[in-house]
This record gives C-alpha cells, structure tokens and sequence, in this order.
C-alpha cells in the first residue's frame, strides 16, 4: 500500500483500501451545497501566482530565527507551483530548500495559514523525498506538516503544537534511519533548551505521496499515515490555544537533541516537498476514510479552495515564525 499510494487518485486510493460504500457517499457528498461546508477548511493548491495564494490567507515565513540551522534566511523564494503535476488533482505548491552546510547559505522554506484552528480533524496529501534533488546526501532534514500557537514566554503552559515530522536521514540523536516522528508538544525554552512533549518515532522510508491524518480532541491528539494509526498522545500535551496551519522544510543544526546537523561538505544541495491538498474540520473527529471521501466530494464539486472555519473578532495575529 505504501507505493501505491504514489500514483493513485483520492478515488482508486479509497477503493483499494476496501470502501465499498465510497461511490454512494461520495455522490451524496457532491450534492452538500456551500452551506454544508462551515467547518470546513480546504485548499487545493491550485495556484499559479503568489498573489492568489496570499489572497486566500496563505504566507511565507520571512521571519528568522528557530528552528534550523543559524543565520539562514526564509524566504518566499523556495515556494513554487506545479500544476503540470499528472499524480496531483489540480496541480501541488513544493517547497525547496538548499544549504551548502552554514546559516549564510541555507535557505529554509514554510508557509502557514491563519491562527484560528484547534479541536478537529486535520488531514494532507504530501509528497515526501529520501534524497536531494542535487547534491550531496545525507542532511538531516525535517519535511513537514503540523500546527502551531506562538509561545509567549519560555515554558508557557498554553503553548501548543502539533506535528507530523519526516528525517529521511536521521535525527535528534538516532541513527541515520529514515523515520516519521509525531510530536505533540506541552511547552518548550530554547534556553537552556528544555522541552515538555510526547512523540513517536516509526522507522522506515516515507517517500512518496502519503495522507496525513491528526486528530485532536481535548483528552488526545492521534496521527495516522495512510489510514493507519501510528501514535496516539495524552491530555498531558493535547493543544489548548487556537493555532495555525503550517508546512515548512528546513535542516538540522549540530547539536540539536544529539543531531550531528549538515554533513561536511560545502557544495550546495536541495531537498523537495510537495504539498497536493489540505483538510481540516472543526470540532469534529472523523475517519481517514470519511477525509477522503469529503475531499473527493469537495473535488467532484469543483472546490479548489474553501475556508468555513470562523476568525476570532479582532483576528489574532498569525506569525509563521515563533
């Protein structure tokens, strides 16, 4: 199943898992009017331009600083969009991110969405790569999807976070395994650096296109990969402030949790990440197969991106930074 993933629509993905009942549910989907979606966030990725991306409540991250290697910028830059892409609906955004090993030569790259998500369902269909597009391997490089509040003060106890994080090459102190590592975090301090969290490592190759599921509910926060359940975490970290939706690339420091950070080497290289489509469902916990079949059903309507989940009266300030 895992490579199969790699080529197959949202359809024939929800067959072969064994959804018999897809076809009907998705025809009864199809007919929801826009009404029927006040819950519902969801972006197709089928941008063309900056402009529009933004217009619809997207930014890059412009803001230095941790995590990542020091000095690097992030920029708009490394945001790209692929709508020549044949296994991706309606095209994807990639991110890119280059390094030749210090902070005057690496650029990190992430983009988020407006503060104002907590308790629900969140879902992506991502593109994940082991090695460079050039250059030497064996970075340890962080590809993601996850959610975020700001952390007002070291070890705030309201700090919330959520995160699917893959290292095809190893990290925070294990071996140069690739890994998928889901971290819910309570709180953290970057000095000293102190942390407060519960994660999951699950050794093995994630390359390729994946669907990316988190639950979050008061009482536990669980992940899955493909329709499988990998982690499940405590009320102990479960978020309790509104946060915002995030995708970033970026590259490990020497020293970080053990990491030996960028492999000695200043020739410059670049790592990929292509996001196809994002979900989430406020206030409601569903299945992985019921997010397929609500995103196949937003697809047969033609929704290329819809955003029913209510702002906070004054907005609340969204950096993509911490």
């Amino acid at each position: 199943m895992m490579n199969t993933l790699q080529s197959l629509s949202i359809l024939t993905f929800a067959v072969s898992l064994g959804f018999s009942n897809f076809s009907q549910a998705n025809q009864s989907q199809a007919n929801q009017s826009q009404e029927g979606n006040e819950q519902v966030f969801f972006d197709e990725f089928s941008y063309t331009d900056v402009k529009s991306f933004n217009s619809n409540g997207w930014k890059a991250r412009t803001e230095t600083g941790h995590p990542g290697i020091a000095g690097a910028t992030w920029s708009a830059e490394g945001l790209s969009f692929h709508p020549e892409l044949k296994d991706a609906n309606r095209g994807a955004i990639r991110m890119s991110s280059v390094t030749a090993g210090g902070g005057t030569n690496t650029r990190h790259t992430q983009f988020c969405h407006k503060r104002k998500y907590l308790e629900g369902t969140y879902a992506s269909r991502v593109f994940f790569r082991d090695t460079p597009t050039y250059g030497p391997d064996g970075d340890e490089v962080i590809q993601t999807f996850y959610t975020i509040s700001p952390l007002e003060f070291p070890l705030d106890p309201s700090y919330s976070e959520v995160d699917f994080e893959y290292l095809p090459n190893g990290g925070w102190g294990s071996d140069s395994s690739p890994a998928m590592w889901t971290t819910t975090w309570e709180t953290f301090q970057l000095e000293p650096w102190t942390k407060v969290n519960e994660y999951t490592r699950k050794e093995g190759s994630y390359a390729g296109w994946r669907i990316l599921v988190m639950t979050v509910e008061k009482d536990e926060v669980n992940y899955y990969v493909d329709g499988k359940l990998i982690s499940t975490h405590s009320e102990n970290v479960a978020p309790e402030k509104l946060m915002s939706i995030n995708f970033n690339l970026w590259f490990m420091p020497k020293g970080a949790d053990g990491s030996i950070g960028p492999v000695d080497s200043d020739e410059l290289r670049e790592y990929q990440q292509d996001i196809d489509w994002v979900f989430h469902i406020a206030n409601d916990i569903i299945t992985p197969q019921q997010v397929l079949n609500q995103v196949a059903s937003l697809q047969a309507q033609d929704i290329k991106h819809i955003d029913g989940v209510a702002e906070r009266r004054p907005a609340l300030p969204s950096p993509c930074g911490l």
